[in-house]
C-alpha cells in the first residue's frame, strides 16, 4: 500500500508538471486554461488516493474523500463560467 500511495503522488506531481508545459506551450487563454483544469482535477484525484493510501486512518480518509468530490465538482464549473465570460466578452463574432 505504501509504494502504490507513493506511485500515486508522483503520478499527480507528473500530472501538474506536464500541464504546466501545456500552460506555457499553448496557443490560446481557452486552450492554457482547458489543459489547467482537466490536469488539476486528475492530479487532485491523484494525490487524495495516493495520501489516503499513505495515512490508512479513517477521518483522513473521508477528509481527503470529501475534498476531491468537492473539487471534481467545482473545478470544471468554474472553468466553464469563466471560459464562457471570456467567450461573451470577444462579442458575436468572436472579434475583440
Amino acid at each position: 500500500m505504501n509504494i502504490l500511495g507513493w506511485l500515486l503522488c508522483a503520478s499527480g506531481a507528473t500530472i501538474l508538471l506536464i500541464a504546466a508545459l501545456g500552460l506555457v506551450r499553448l496557443p490560446d487563454a481557452l486552450s492554457r486554461q482547458h489543459a489547467g483544469t482537466k490536469a488539476v482535477t486528475l492530479a487532485v484525484l491523484s494525490f487524495a488516493l495516493g495520501i489516503g493510501l499513505l495515512a490508512w486512518d479513517s477521518a483522513w480518509t473521508w477528509r481527503l474523500i470529501l475534498l476531491a468530490l468537492v473539487l471534481m465538482l467545482t473545478l470544471p464549473l468554474a472553468s466553464h463560467a469563466l471560459a464562457r465570460a471570456g467567450v461573451m466578452e470577444r462579442g458575436p463574432d468572436g472579434q475583440d
